[in-house]
């Protein structure tokens, strides 16, 4: 069973530590979103785009610089200094009273994160080494992350009825504050021994066998489609729901809670359907999902009813899309190369987002939500169709190949010869897929 795994010594607090920081984030999405529309107005949509493009030049930017920096350093106390960053950040946002601070805040609370996330995420497969386990606890972590669309702003409409939304923001630094004591609670497994590499040299690494993996391309064009959609919720729902709905904060945060609950659903299902699936084609079905609904609400005015269903459908696909990315990158790495290509799938896939949520937020401001939606749906479309390329149906694990420019001693050859097939991953005697040496 999944829940068992809240019973795991070292797993269990992990992933309390991620819910509540995550409760923590939720409120602060709220808060964010209501700050700007009051320091705005209907340019709400313009100021927020704008500030997630900043975090996303945050996440791309600096977080294979933080990879490369603390690669050999204890994970514990990164994680913690990680926490205790953002715990501090978080503290000064009840004080802004300016657009261009909101700016500066963004870009200081997630340059934490951008150390914090990957570091995270490559821990669990060394806590968890179960091919099974490790599927759950994929799942309880999006589930962990619906919360900051659900449970988050389900209990932000009840705070705003008896206090100002400033006052929210005191949430998220007691999220960080606390996920910081859950994680110095815990001994973290040492990280695996690596090679001895220059700092240009880990800088790149997992970058070069992400981009070397086609599974791995694949899910970067995925990441793309999920970005369009997820971009337009994040970016312009206060602004859908205020300014075209008429709503109130309460209705805002119902409509992100639709979203949320959405992709719980799709979590709570994904660990039984991937025993019976592989992850291409859920994944793919998701993203398809997606684009289509895009694509229909480009032409079709809905009801407040109906814009709920499609904002939970579309948080559904959405999950369906990137739950299983973990998988991929388990399987596409070797164990000491983990954190390099966590990391390089954090930066990358957060190109996606800097490309979507500028876009969605302008294109919103000027056109409108019809044809905002329809040039997103042609983004996740391009994704899409990107994917089915890049990523072949079938992917084995196991791949014959040949080596010729290794010499016939080399330890690598032992047993197989120049041609032989095994579990193959990119690596310092596999450049290419597949490969020669």
């Amino acid at each position: 069973m999944m829940w068992q795994l809240l019973f795991h010594p070292v797993f269990g607090r992990l992933f309390a530590a991620q819910v509540v920081a995550l409760t923590g984030t939720g409120l602060l999405t709220v808060a964010l979103g209501l700050l700007a529309y009051d320091l705005a107005g209907t340019g709400a949509s313009t100021v927020l785009g704008t500030a997630y493009a900043i975090k996303m030049v945050a996440y791309v930017g600096l977080s294979p610089v933080a990879g490369a920096l603390v690669a050999t350093l204890p994970r514990r106390p990164v994680l913690i200094a990680a926490d205790l960053v953002r715990a501090g950040v978080a503290l000064s946002l009840p004080f802004i009273t300016e657009v261009w601070q909101i700016y500066l805040a963004i870009f200081l609370l997630q340059s934490a994160s951008a150390t914090f996330t990957p570091t995270f995420q490559a821990t669990i497969p060394d806590v968890l080494e179960d091919e099974d386990d490790y599927s759950r606890a994929l799942s309880m972590s999006r589930l962990a992350y619906d919360l900051e669309n659900l449970i988050s702003p389900a209990l932000a409409g009840v705070l705003l009825l008896v206090m100002s939304y400033h006052w929210l923001f005191g949430g998220t630094v007691v999220g960080f504050v606390i996920s910081a004591l859950l994680i110095f609670s815990v001994t973290l497994p040492h990280r695996q021994p690596t090679k001895d590499r220059p700092f240009r040299a880990r800088l790149t690494r997992g970058v070069r066998i992400y981009l070397a993996t086609p599974r791995l391309r694949g899910l970067l064009a995925l990441t793309l489609t999920a970005a369009a959609a997820s971009a337009f919720v994040i970016v312009n729902t206060v602004v859908v729901v205020r300014s075209g709905f008429g709503g109130t904060d309460g209705d805002v945060a119902l409509a992100l809670a639709a979203f949320g609950g959405g992709s719980m659903l799709a979590a709570l299902a994904l660990p039984a359907l991937l025993k019976q699936l592989s992850d291409r084609p859920v994944m793919m079905t998701g993203a398809a999902l997606l684009t289509g609904l895009m694509g229909l609400q480009a032409f079709v005015t809905v009801t407040w009813p109906v814009f709920l269903l499609f904002w939970a459908l579309t948080g559904l696909a959405y999950s369906a899309t990137l739950t299983p990315q973990g998988r991929l990158l388990r399987r596409s790495a070797h164990s000491e190369d983990r954190q390099s290509v966590f990391t390089a799938q954090f930066a990358l896939s957060h190109v996606c987002w800097l490309v979507t949520y500028p876009l969605a937020g302008n294109a919103m401001a000027a056109w409108g939500m019809g044809p905002t939606l329809g040039i997103l749906a042609v983004v996740g479309g391009i994704g899409l169709v990107a994917a089915l390329r890049l990523w072949p149906e079938g992917d084995p694990v196991v791949v014959t190949h040949t080596h010729d420019d290794l010499p016939d001693d080399h330890p690598h050859l032992q047993g197989g010869g120049h041609r032989h097939a095994h579990a193959l991953v990119i690596d310092d005697e596999h450049h290419a897929w597949p490969t020669n040496g």
